[in-house]
């Protein structure tokens, strides 16, 4: 009976560990066991290993052919087809955080961003401030929206100031996020967002003024933690643009 080689068993158990690295270090820090920097390490090094593990088996996968070894080549290509799946659930990521600025403060008033109200007493633990600015800079953080994201725009709607917010509540609604606080006297509207992998909260405010016989719509969201959003607060204020 055809035994297996210890290498072919080392690539399969290295397939698996990279993906429960993959999905240990999420969950780690959505439950509060580890730190935010060591579950953003334990992605790195399951992508990394990864990778090594993919060519590895590339290689091997050949020698496993060539000599005849039908079990190693079986289990070879089932360390392959593991290795695929944080390949393609972070690489895509990896390049993203590549191609924009490092910001987590998008908004689509750059000169005048809209301002948080209840949303303050929730961050008081957020290791990122509300404070509009990139470096110690509002026209650098300006600068770098505008440059990365210039679709992002104020929208114009014939709804009055008390439709509008209540068209917005219900689109952050549908869209899942956690309704903080709405105002139809002051047209402000405060959401939440959370991430299902880490768990991370994006704070969203929707600032509604009145303009002519209609109204403008001015969205902001930041990040409580992490320097780069990898472009997440500026996908959520166009799908609401969109949506609404």
């Amino acid at each position: 009976m055809e035994e297996t080689t210890w290498w072919s068993k080392l690539l399969i158990f290295s397939a698996g560990l990279s993906v429960f690295l993959l999905v240990s270090g999420p969950m780690g820090y959505k439950t509060g066991i580890t730190a935010l920097i060591p579950s953003l390490m334990s992605l790195l090094v399951a992508v990394a290993a990864a990778m090594l593990v993919f060519l590895a088996s590339v290689i091997l996968v050949i020698v496993a052919i060539k000599g005849d070894l039908v079990k190693d080549r079986n289990l070879i290509l089932i360390a392959m087809v593991i290795c695929v799946v944080p390949i393609v659930a972070m690489l895509p990521q990896i390049l993203k955080a590549r191609s924009v600025p490092p910001i987590h403060d998008i908004s689509t008033d750059t000169r005048s961003p809209p301002q948080f109200d209840a949303v303050i007493a929730l961050r008081e633990d957020a290791a990122n401030s509300l404070d509009y600015q990139y470096e110690g800079s509002v026209a650098k953080l300006a600068e770098e929206t505008l440059g990365a994201y210039p679709e992002l725009k104020p929208l114009q709607t014939p709804l009055s100031v008390a439709e509008a917010v209540e068209r917005s509540v219900e689109v952050l609604t549908n869209q899942g996020l956690e309704i903080v606080n709405s105002n139809n006297e002051s047209g402000i509207v405060e959401a939440t967002a959370t991430t299902f992998w880490f768990g991370f909260k994006d704070d969203l405010v929707v600032r509604v003024v009145s303009d002519g016989s209609g109204s403008k719509i001015d969205v902001r969201s930041v990040s409580r933690v992490g320097q780069s959003d990898i472009g997440a607060n500026a996908e959520r204020i166009a799908r609401f643009l969109d949506a609404f």
